[in-house]
């Protein structure tokens, strides 16, 4: 890929919770703003006939995985779905990504079984960013892909984070920190305290650039630039993270059709509380990337409106511009001798 050449994105234009509705819109609006992008529209052809940019091009797929579809119906039965019909783009080399607002656990299940995992890489995980008090996003991984996870699988996430910010971000050497109970490394669960110790084995070998232990609310401070956890901790942590801007924007309306104090106190802090919910709103930092796949993928929210899955694409863009994949490989093959040192194993996998 050289400087110049055009990303091209395969799109399933049918997931989520609105369908083209939606992504088509939101692909309007990323083409206008990258203009050597090339979009493959994938879904169903009476849903996508009205499309008439000259740099996209629609790919028909017969089939729809629902987001209350099982993981084995959109497996083994959908063949032919606009979210298989994607990732298969990507697969063949036609498309540089592939983005999907479906069903996390069928894209993460598709995903896995056409592209297979990279080589050192035992688990995928999910990976995105939340809003932190700096202005940015701390990148949090697993976000739902692994509910238990070994001292290696840890390892293993915080050295493709590592990677997706060296791309996306343009830091060399991020931070890393392990969420825990404590700063301390007393504290914790065996696998935690064991995955501590490798990190900071992988920091002393030049692998990573370990901070140490951090605690929740280091995500939202912006401790550091990456937090590694278990998926079921992740999962709990960004639900918690999309609520803040949904607090705020209810505290609001509340506040406008009270008494005429609470209009007062709300038209006061008005200017405050806006600048709060753009800070923490969640569509600034939509898609997700599924890492430690030989091929990229992104997901987005499934109740993502244009401007959320608008980010969505210009993450998957950049990911793919600043070339992700070679950067995870790189760093996985950096770090081959401590990754394989540990006995990784292979169950407990939930999506």
């Amino acid at each position: 890929m050289t400087a110049h050449s055009p990303i091209t994105l395969s799109v399933d234009c049918m997931g989520g919770d609105h369908g083209p509705r939606v992504t088509l819109v939101a692909c309007q609006r990323f083409l206008a703003k990258h203009p050597d992008a090339r979009l493959l529209l994938v879904g169903k052809s009476e849903a996508l006939s009205a499309w008439t940019d000259p740099r996209a091009t629609v790919v028909p797929a017969t089939e729809v995985v629902e987001m209350d579809d099982p993981v084995e119906v959109a497996l083994r039965k959908k063949k032919d779905s606009s979210m298989r019909v994607a990732i298969e783009q990507v697969k063949t080399g036609v498309a540089h990504a592939a983005v999907s607002a479906g069903n996390t656990g069928a894209l993460m299940a598709v995903a896995r079984y056409l592209l297979k995992t990279l080589e050192g890489i035992d688990r995928p995980a999910i990976a995105t960013q939340m809003p932190n008090a700096k202005g940015g996003g701390t990148t949090v991984l697993d976000l739902g892909a692994n509910v238990d996870c070994s001292a290696e699988h840890l390892l293993q996430f915080a050295v493709m984070g590592s990677a997706l910010v060296s791309a996306l971000q343009d830091k060399d050497q991020p931070s890393v920190g392990l969420l825990n109970i404590g700063e301390e490394v007393i504290k914790g669960s065996e696998v935690i305290k064991k995955a501590g110790e490798l990190l900071r084995s992988a920091g002393n070998a030049g692998d990573l650039n370990f901070f140490g232990n951090v605690e929740g609310n280091d995500i939202f401070k912006g401790t550091t630039d990456i937090v590694v956890c278990d998926g079921f901790v992740g999962n709990v942590a960004l639900k918690a993270s999309e609520g803040l801007a949904t607090m705020v924007s209810a505290f609001l309306k509340e506040s406008f059709t009270r008494n005429i104090f609470t209009k007062i106190v709300a038209i006061l802090a008005l200017p405050v509380l806006s600048a709060f919910k753009k800070k923490v709103d969640h569509r600034r930092y939509n898609g997700a990337a599924l890492l430690g796949l030989r091929g990229l993928v992104f997901k987005s929210h499934g109740s993502a409106d244009e401007i959320a899955f608008e980010q969505a694409l210009a993450r998957a863009y950049d990911a793919a511009r600043n070339q992700l994949l070679e950067r995870v490989r790189s760093r996985i093959a950096h770090a081959a001798p401590l990754l394989n040192a540990g006995q990784v194993g292979s169950t407990g996998t939930s999506l």
